[in-house]
């Protein structure tokens, strides 16, 4: 069984910033975030921290649309107990 890597980078001038995280540890990937942010040694900002977090709750929500579009399609096509006009 694979997992997926989701993946984000952030390139600042010389510096680059990237994280990856699966989808069971995406609420600690949005932590590090924040601790990035509140690190004064690194350019990594809070404006960043936002940027990031809203891809990675964008990503989560696309997924979960995702799931429950293939579902509903099962339930169209998958299951013969189930009329098509409904």
């Amino acid at each position: 069984m694979s997992q997926d890597i989701n993946v984000l980078a952030l390139v600042k001038g010389e510096e680059r910033y990237i994280f990856l995280y699966d989808d069971e540890s995406r609420a600690e990937a949005l932590r590090t975030l924040g601790r990035f942010a509140s690190d004064n040694e690194l350019s990594f900002s809070w404006y960043d921290a936002a940027v990031l977090s809203q891809k990675v709750r964008n990503a989560e929500n696309e997924e979960s649309e995702a799931s429950e579009r293939n579902r509903l399609g099962m339930l169209k096509t998958g299951d013969p107990g189930m009329d098509q006009d409904q």
